[in-house]
């Protein structure tokens, strides 16, 4: 492993599709969504932990969550969770470790990942992320992983990439586009050169501080007045006040959207960003009628195709539902036709409107 190789999980969302077990203070990456055994984030430590030394892996988290990653990795140095005071995307948060790795290490090259991706074949996925190190080590590059699309999903974002190879394997981007309709979806994966944009981010520290400084300048600037105070007592503080100044902006858009030198490297492992019900009911085990369970007493009577997620000591009994999502929890009990999962964001803000934040 190299020494100047590190890691950024990002696990500051709170899931809101994955409502209503994904909660505010408890959100999907903390939880077993797929009934393994071990929640979300500790699958994506264990994965990284194969990739880089273990102290170069570093979780940028929600403060209210900091005691959370402590408890599900306690492996990891406090020093190695970095707290945002707030949420404002992908941005702030990929700005916030680029600059304390510079003032860490000058010739640090990092990978940035959200926490709550689903990664099948681990070995695999190391042989990919290795080829993302090693070509952002010799040219200044942006590097993005895709996945190439099983179907014409609507709540991923796509990358269309230059046919001709920049490296093997490796080749340049040509657009992004974020959560196509259905029919813009069928023609990106009729045309055969689009991939889902896994959110999995590679580069040299310098250079994408660099980035920063051209296409995000407002942000930059407001890190680099503060850099001095980075690896110091004074971090915290500074952070605290960056944050609230800071534009709520995804990476993809501020950055990779923008640079000229974005580069894809597609997947050779399967991959799911679980960032729905439909894609936790795509990677559990389902029985002949397609119906995927977590809990020990539900029993199904002329359904189809539906995913069930309830407490294991509770009696379900389903009869006659087809494609529908099932979910019961403690206070919520929420029956949703799975082709309306992509609105689930959308209740969950009209349940803040009528009953305020109790059951979020």
């Amino acid at each position: 492993m190299n020494k100047h190789h590190y890691v950024a999980i990002m696990a500051g969302g709170i899931g809101s599709r994955f409502w209503p077990i994904s909660r505010t203070d408890m959100p999907k990456q903390f939880l077993d969504v797929l009934g393994t055994g071990k929640t979300l984030i500790q699958q994506t430590y264990e994965r990284y932990a194969k990739l880089v030394p273990e102290e170069n892996i570093f979780v940028v988290t929600a403060a209210e969550y900091v005691s959370i990653v402590k408890k599900q990795l306690p492996g990891i140095q406090d020093a190695n969770i970095l707290s945002e005071p707030s949420r404002k995307n992908t941005a702030p948060c990929i700005a916030y470790i680029a600059f304390r790795l510079m003032a860490q290490d000058p010739e640090a090259v990092m990978m940035a990942a959200p926490a709550d991706n689903l990664v099948l074949e681990p070995d695999e996925f190391v042989k990919t992320a290795n080829k993302a190190l090693d070509f952002v080590e010799h040219i200044n590059a942006l590097v993005t992983i895709g996945v190439k699309p099983s179907y014409p999903n609507t709540g991923y974002g796509y990358i269309q990439h230059d046919t001709t190879e920049a490296a093997p394997d490796i080749y340049k981007v040509k657009t992004f586009t974020e959560k196509p309709n259905l029919e813009l979806a069928k023609t990106f994966i009729a045309s055969g050169d689009f991939l889902w944009n896994a959110g999995i981010f590679t580069w040299k520290v310098k250079n994408v501080l660099t980035a920063f400084e051209k296409h995000l300048p407002e942000i930059y600037e407001i890190f680099a007045a503060e850099k001095d105070k980075f690896n110091t007592p004074q971090e915290q503080e500074a952070v605290e006040s960056i944050y609230p100044q800071c534009t709520n902006i995804s990476v993809d858009f501020g950055i990779m959207e923008k640079a000229p030198n974005v580069y894809v490297i597609p997947a050779s492992f399967s991959w799911s960003d679980l960032g729905t019900w439909n894609s936790a009911w795509e990677n559990m085990s389902r029985d002949y009628f397609g119906n995927a369970v977590a809990g020990r007493k539900v029993m199904t009577v002329d359904a189809r195709n539906c995913i069930v997620h309830v407490p294991d000591h509770k009696l379900v009994l389903l009869q006659g539902l087809d494609e529908f999502i099932v979910v019961d929890t403690a206070d919520v009990l929420l029956i949703c036709r799975k082709e309306k999962e992509q609105e689930i964001k959308d209740y969950v803000a009209e349940v803040k409107r009528n009953l305020g934040e109790k059951y979020l």
